[in-house]
């Protein structure tokens, strides 16, 4: 919630005639108010739009709700589902994460689900079991309808902190949740780093062996430096 209607419109429209190379992928996740005019301005593009948070069920009276199969409708190909500030300032659920990575799979989107641990969960030695159970509830038994969901390690101390996992310490992390992930998903899956990404840092994590790309907070809300994230990722 950094940028308003006008602003989103105004990126999207900037970044449009922005090439992307094709051995790098890119989706943006605007303003609910902007989602619409974003996939319209970058549709016929190479830019993937996808939304920050869906309910989920397909309709009915659920007042300021909006599903996943709504935004498909409207161009979306991808949803956040359990981003941090979801979980913890919203209090979303693990058994509530699990119903929207659903009702995503079931209308079509591929949802990046986001798991991370608190800082005193780290600090206590708890880190494993929180990304376990985040993990269990989210995928094990799941119906994936052809898609694989994204998996986004966000540790909560590093949201918006200035303060970005050591990448040593992510690439153990993700490693970890690739090889726990896969047992509930029959394939390894795709793990993106999210934490204070900077284009400064970016390379420190896109260049581990673990780590499949990043979920950019902040700096994507500004061109020049998202821009030069991705110009970073094409480097490798």
């Amino acid at each position: 919630m950094y940028l308003n209607a006008a602003e989103t419109v105004a990126l999207a429209t900037g970044l449009k005639n922005e090439t992307v190379e094709e051995k790098v992928s890119v989706a943006v996740f605007p303003l609910l108010l902007s989602v619409q005019d974003t996939a319209e301005i970058l549709k016929n593009t190479e830019w993937r739009v996808g939304a920050q948070n869906v309910s989920w069920t397909p309709q009915g009276a659920y007042t300021g709700a909006v599903s996943a199969l709504m935004f498909k409708d409207i161009g979306c190909e991808y949803a956040l589902v359990g981003h941090s500030e979801r979980r913890h300032i919203f209090g979303e659920s693990d058994t509530a994460v699990r119903k929207k990575i659903e009702a995503c799979l079931d209308a079509g989107l591929t949802p990046v689900l986001c798991v991370g641990e608190t800082k005193e969960e780290k600090d206590e030695g708890k880190r494993e079991y929180r990304l376990k159970k985040q993990l269990y509830t989210a995928l094990d038994g799941l119906t994936l309808n052809g898609r694989i969901p994204l998996i986004a390690y966000e540790p909560v101390w590093a949201i918006g902190t200035g303060t970005p996992c050591l990448p040593a310490d992510a690439d153990d992390v993700q490693g970890w949740i690739k090889k726990e992930a896969q047992q509930y998903l029959g394939t390894e899956p795709v793990v993106l780093y999210g934490g204070s990404v900077t284009p400064e840092n970016v390379l420190s994590y896109l260049t581990l062996p673990t780590c499949d790309g990043v979920l950019v907070g902040g700096a994507s809300t500004k061109q020049d430096s998202f821009l030069a994230l991705i110009r970073a990722a094409a480097s490798i």
